[in-house]
């Protein structure tokens, strides 16, 4: 090895180059677009928007249809009450839909970021907002680069009155589901609603409001899970919104003489498909994971092959072998595929499973809790006694009466022989049960007994399990 030192070639501060690690974002401004997908779009968003804001008003009985009663640590959901011994259910509601946003990626791509996801609802309606306000995409434009004036800031201050307004109602709305919606109307009115109400409002809608307003797509392209892990899903049968290249290339404006018409391709290049993506991508360059799969740019370049005579298609919702082969694929054969059946096949066990497990649920749930304070004691007639805390969960929209009985060991009784208790309904009622047997018929120990809880009323029963200790 050579011990010269090394030559040191010098830096010219002229060589230097500056490079940023961060790209600032540019606004994008959607152009407006009309077609079957964005009416299909529009239908979602008033489906959606008519569930959420509506289903708070509706009545079952004497009470909001649907309500998650935190502080009562009940959900009420039509003529079901559900218990947190419930759980189960919501444990299995999140499993059966996202095994269900799988399945649906898998055949037909990001339908559900393009038509149903809150973000894109939400964005619809504060671009609708802004598009009536400000005007199309070339004025919003204009406004935004021009001076601050009268006209400016008049139409600034109104469209985000309007959208503080929808942000906000959402917001009560959103509360509407945890504190009864009627109830917190009536707060409302007399400046009487309490803290964590005020502050979910305020929450719900200020997340509303950036999000929708201000975000947008950069919610789906940085903060939203479901665009970085979608490609796990895909293959090459998925139904995505794809470019023809091969029709579509070379691009250019469309030449006047038949010759050069004949070498070229069928987009003319002018770049309406970027102009009403909302995420700002050019679907040309092919699939990539900001696309939500909406159709806006479906629809305009349909629009725009009529206007130029030219046959619809060259942006289209296709699959990528259809697309490498140039022939289309049939829905069977998308939908009978490995993947597909097995998503399917768990999905629907899963569905049975918690259909049957809701048909066969008790309306009544029995929890048994020692009293700490006393293990076992000797009573003044000579009985050995340990002391339980029953609570009796009525969940029928009926008032019930149950009565509790004992088994298990040999002689085993209640305190009374006859005991009945009357539960509301809906509600929840803690009581205080004196287990006896004669001193000296058990062995000293740990036994284990039921409790046998029955409804008058109905033929329901529900059994406990605890264990009654004999001292030494």
């Amino acid at each position: 090895m050579s011990d010269s030192p090394k030559k040191v070639i010098p830096i010219k501060a002229s060589d230097e180059e500056l490079v940023s690690l961060y790209q600032s974002s540019q606004k994008i401004y959607p152009r407006s677009v009309k077609g079957l997908f964005a009416n299909w779009r529009w239908a979602f968003v008033w489906l959606t928007q008519l569930v959420f804001y509506g289903l708070p008003w509706v009545e079952w009985g004497q009470r909001q249809a649907v309500l998650f009663d935190l502080e009562a640590r009940r959900f009420y959901i039509f003529g079901l009450v559900l218990y947190p011994q419930d759980f189960i259910y919501l444990t299995g509601l999140l499993v059966i839909s996202a095994l269900s946003l799988f399945l649906f990626t898998a055949v037909a791509g990001r339908l559900w970021c393009g038509y149903a996801c809150p973000q894109t609802v939400y964005t619809e309606i504060f671009l609708w907002i802004e598009h009536h306000v400000e005007g199309d995409r070339s004025a919003r434009m204009r406004l935004d680069n021009g001076p601050w004036g009268t006209a400016r800031l008049g139409k600034k201050s109104l469209k985000h009155f309007l959208w503080l307004a929808v942000a906000l109602w959402t917001g009560f709305t959103f509360v509407g589901y945890f504190t009864p919606i009627q109830v917190l109307l009536a707060e409302f009115a007399h400046w009487n609603l309490g803290s964590w109400e005020i502050f979910w409002v305020f929450f719900y809608g200020f997340a509303t409001y950036g999000n929708a307003g201000f975000m947008r797509e950069q919610v789906c392209k940085y903060m939203c899970p479901y665009a970085r892990f979608q490609s796990a899903m895909f293959d090459q049968d998925t139904l995505i919104v794809t470019y023809d290249e091969g029709r579509g290339e070379p691009r250019g404006k469309r030449a006047k003489t038949d010759e050069l018409q004949t070498q070229q391709g069928d987009c003319i290049d002018c770049t309406l498909c970027v102009q009403v993506c909302p995420t700002g991508i050019d679907i040309r360059n092919g699939l990539q994971y900001e696309c939500i799969g909406c159709g806006a740019c479906v629809d305009v370049c349909n629009t725009v092959m009529d206007k130029v005579g030219l046959e619809r298609g060259l942006v289209r919702y296709d699959t990528q072998r259809a697309m490498k082969s140039g022939h289309a694929e049939s829905l069977l054969a998308r939908i009978f595929r490995p993947r597909v059946l097995i998503y399917s096949t768990i999905l629907g066990l899963l569905c049975v499973a918690m259909m049957v497990s809701l048909a066969m649920r008790k309306p009544l749930k029995v929890d048994i809790v020692r009293d700490r304070a006393t293990l076992a004691r000797i009573t003044e007639d000579g009985m050995l006694q340990n002391v339980y805390q029953l609570q009796l969960m009525n969940a029928s929209e009926s008032e019930q009466t149950y009565t509790v009985a004992v088994r298990g060991l040999d002689q085993v009784k209640l305190h009374k022989d006859a005991v009945e208790f009357v539960v509301g309904p809906t509600e929840s009622r803690w009581v205080v049960l004196q287990v006896d047997i004669p001193y000296g018929t058990a062995s000293s120990g740990s036994h284990k007994i039921w409790f046998d809880v029955k409804a008058k009323a109905s033929d329901v029963v529900v059994s406990e399990s605890t264990s009654f200790l004999v001292p030494r």
